[in-house]
Parts: C-alpha cells; sequence; structure tokens
C-alpha cells in the first residue's frame, strides 16, 4: 500500500482558500482583499496550487484535503457531495488541480463526511418541505410529531447534539447508492488516491465493509483512514477493514512528553502499540500528527520552543504514516480557545526556516527507508528527558535519540552494532556504549 511509505500534507481547504466563513451562493465568495488590505485576484484553487513546489522541496508525496464539497459553512456541513464549493472553485479547476498534483507524484486523498449532512442538504431540504410525502424521509432520522430547535415542525437526530448537522441513515440503500455513486464520481473525475473518514467512530462497521468492497472495486491500493479519538483502533482496522486510524493516543503522548518531560509516557504508548511483546497494533499503520484542523498548533501548545524539533524527529521516526498540517512546518502559531479561524487561516505566502529544513530532510529520510516505514519498535534507552529507539526491519536499523534537557547528557545504552551512519549529517564513525548528546539534541543512526 503505497500510502505506508507517504508522508501526508493536511491542507484545510476553505481556510488555505482564503473564503468567506457563509456561503453566499454567489460566485465572489472570496474577500476582495486579503488579511493585509492587498487584492486577492486568484481563486481559491490557485491559493492550493501555489503550494505545489513548498511540498516538493519538503519531500511530500501525499495531500488530505479537509472537505471540498458544496457546504453552508466549514465544509462538515455539506449541502452536495457532488459538486466542489464555489468558493474553492469549479470541478473542474480542482481536477486540473489533482492533475498536477498527481504529476508531482503526490498522491490526493480526499475527506468524506459520510455520517451527517447540513441542513440546506437538497434531500433535507425536500423532507422539510413535503414531509411525510418526501420520497427522502427514510434518508434521516426523522420524528413528524416532534420539533427542532430550528422549529421545522419535525424533530431529527443530529450529530452528538449539533443539530446544524444532520444524521443519515447509512442503512437505508438509496442513501448508499448515493454515496457510492458520488465516490465513483471522485475517483473518475479527480482520480483520488483515498479518503479520510470524518467520525468514523460513528459509523457501523457493516457500512464500512460495503464501502471497503465498492472502493476496491473502484480502484487498486484506494486509501481508507478513519477519524478515532479513542477506543479500541481494531475495530475500524480489524474489523472494518480501514488501512488506517487517527492515532490521538500518540498526538497526546508526543506534546505531554515534552512538556512534562516525562519521555516516558511516549515510550509506553509506542511499545504498547508497535512493540514486540504483544503489540495491540502490530504490523498496522496508524495516521500520527502533532496537530490538525481540530486542535491548537503544536508550537502553541510546547511550553518550551526548543522542543519543535524534537516532537517532529519523533513524529517522522516513529511507526505510522505521518502528516503535517500546513503552516505547522514553519512553526504557526493557533489555539482552539480562539475559535476554527484561528486553527485554519489563510496563508498568504510560505515560509522556509530551519524547522521547515530539518522537516524537510527528516521527511525525505523516512520515505527513503524500509525501516522507518515498516520496522519493529524497540525502546534501547530511557530517561525522563532523554531516549534511544530503535526501528528495526530485517537487516535495516535505525537507531534515533533524543535529549529533551538544555543541558548535555551523558549516559550508556547498547547500541547492539559498532559502526553507524549519520542520516543527518552523512558522515559514518564507531559508536561504543557511551552516549553522549548536547543540549536539545536528536540524531538518526542508520545501522551500517
Amino acid at each position: 500500500m503505497w500510502a505506508e511509505q507517504s508522508v501526508f500534507y493536511q491542507i484545510y481547504s476553505l481556510g488555505l482558500c482564503d473564503s468567506f466563513h457563509h456561503n453566499d451562493w454567489s460566485g465572489n465568495n472570496h474577500p476582495e482583499q486579503n488579511s493585509k488590505g492587498e487584492d486577492l485576484k486568484q481563486d481559491g484553487v490557485k491559493n492550493i496550487e501555489r503550494f505545489i513546489p513548498h511540498l516538493k522541496r519538503m519531500n511530500i508525496n501525499a495531500v488530505y484535503f479537509t472537505p471540498i464539497f458544496e457546504s453552508d459553512y466549514h465544509g462538515y456541513d455539506t449541502r452536495d457531495f457532488r459538486l466542489v464549493d464555489r468558493r474553492i472553485g469549479s470541478n473542474e479547476a480542482f481536477a486540473e488541480l489533482c492533475d498536477k498534483l498527481h504529476k508531482e507524484e503526490i498522491r490526493v486523498v480526499l475527506d468524506g463526511v459520510f455520517h451527517h449532512v447540513g441542513r440546506g442538504f437538497w434531500a433535507f431540504q425536500d423532507v422539510i418541505k413535503n414531509r411525510e410525502n418526501s420520497a427522502y424521509r427514510d434518508w434521516f432520522f426523522i420524528d413528524l410529531n416532534g420539533n427542532s430547535n430550528y422549529n421545522d415542525g419535525l424533530w431529527y437526530e443530529g450529530w452528538e447534539g449539533h443539530y446544524d448537522l444532520v444524521k443519515l441513515n447509512l442503512r437505508n440503500p438509496n442513501v448508499t447508492e448515493y454515496l457510492f455513486e458520488s465516490i465513483a464520481q471522485w475517483i473518475e473525475q479527480f482520480h483520488i488516491d483515498g479518503i479520510r473518514l470524518d467520525v468514523a467512530y460513528c459509523l457501523d462497521v457493516s457500512f464500512l465493509r460495503q464501502l471497503r468492497d465498492f472502493c476496491d472495486s473502484k480502484k487498486e491500493d484506494f486509501f481508507l483512514l478513519g477519524e478515532m479519538i479513542h477506543g479500541d483502533y481494531n475495530r475500524l482496522l480489524r474489523e472494518a477493514g480501514l488501512n488506517s486510524v487517527t492515532n490521538y493516543e500518540c498526538y497526546k503522548g508526543l506534546y505531554s512528553s515534552f512538556n512534562d518531560m516525562n519521555l516516558f509516557e511516549i515510550n509506553h504508548s509506542l511499545t504498547r502499540q508497535f512493540g514486540n511483546q504483544g503489540a495491540l497494533y502490530s504490523g498496522t499503520h496508524l495516521f500520527s500528527f502533532v496537530d490538525n484542523h481540530d486542535v491548537s498548533r503544536i508550537a502553541s501548545i510546547l511550553k518550551n520552543k526548543e522542543h519543535l524539533p524534537l516532537v517532529y524527529t519523533l513524529l517522522l521516526t516513529m511507526p505510522g504514516i505521518p502528516c503535517i498540517y500546513y503552516g505547522s512546518e514553519w512553526g504557526i502559531t493557533g489555539e482552539k480557545k480562539d475559535g476554527d479561524t484561528a486553527l485554519r487561516p489563510y496563508i498568504e505566502e510560505t515560509i522556509w526556516n530551519d524547522l521547515t529544513e530539518q522537516i524537510g530532510k527528516l521527511v525525505s529520510i523516512r520515505i527513503q527507508s524500509q525501516a522507518l516505514n515498516f520496522g519493529e519498535f524497540t525502546t534501547l534507552h530511557l530517561t525522563n528527558r532523554q531516549c534511544v529507539i530503535e526501528r528495526r526491519f530485517g537487516s535495516d536499523r535505525i537507531l534515533i535519540g533524543i535529549n529533551a534537557d538544555g543541558a548535555p547528557y551523558q549516559g550508556h545504552f547498547q547500541p547492539g552494532c559498532s559502526r553507524i551512519r549519520d542520516l543527518l549529517s552523512g558522515q559514518e564513525s564507531d559508536v561504543s556504549t557511551e552516549l553522549r548528546m548536547g543540549p536539545y539534541e536528536y540524531f538518526i543512526w542508520e545501522v551500517i
């Protein structure tokens, strides 16, 4: 599966396109000026397209777009699964963007929001208008004897108390047929390589199995990623047949290990998930990240900004499929308490700084390494502030060292080898059981 040897880049489509927060159903859904007061002449797709050289420079080989289809506000309140949101552009313009990404050997994954739709979804509006006479009444969970907080004269089930999001009845074959035909259009028109399933933890395993079979029938090696925040990831991996799920356990472990100066936490999670002795998710590739469109930026979470290069070193060398959230590779900030706009901004131009340079180098190392893509995980040395981990795949061995302390460190460990190549510098050297690391230092060694 191609995704297992990929590093993803997540783009919040409506944010990067500098779109209005509310769709006014006109063709003029972009501010006339950007945040600096300068004239904005580009359409939405062009704002995404200008990132392609940046992605290539970072060695990224897969992009995940948050919802691109017609909606009222944020993309997760879908109106039409078959029309690109006019705030982003046309179907034809987005198809051209996907073609340009594919020509640069960058795969494309779209957000699939199949659990719920927006109140403006055409079938739900038909129910509001025609009530018991609507052919779409059973597409949702409707009680005509009740009422909603929108005073619709009927009650319906929403998503987790959010009644701007109307729950779909995925056991209705007409609903699944509509959704699957929509996916077929995405594959045919945009040549997408996979789908990220929004709130996959809410979706029935039976629906996901149907989805798996349908996508396999349409395209070989089609990647299905499920959003899962808690619980047993195997329910979606083993039972539902998804390729990957979001690894929120390690997301939390990555930042809190540095904030609490307790590297035991992330090492415990990784050993529990991928270690040699009865690991929960051995042989799988969970989707790993340090931030995304739903949580505060990593540069805002970390107490010590010196830890930014270290947290990305772990992200890009630990088991899983790493994903970078747009803008975080050069350290932009944003806190969830300040609302969605703070997390999902328009970015006028890309930046290349020391952090971006480091991440680009790590991405290149990751993609080319069998051990980092497929290898077993073992902790060789661990203190609260230092760790050395090993990734091994057959005869390929990579050692990764982290010193989270602002002071030099000296200790002892058993490397199990006598000579290494430093993958960051390219230099070869002998290695001993004496471990020395400078303040906030990290290394990635290939065993020779």
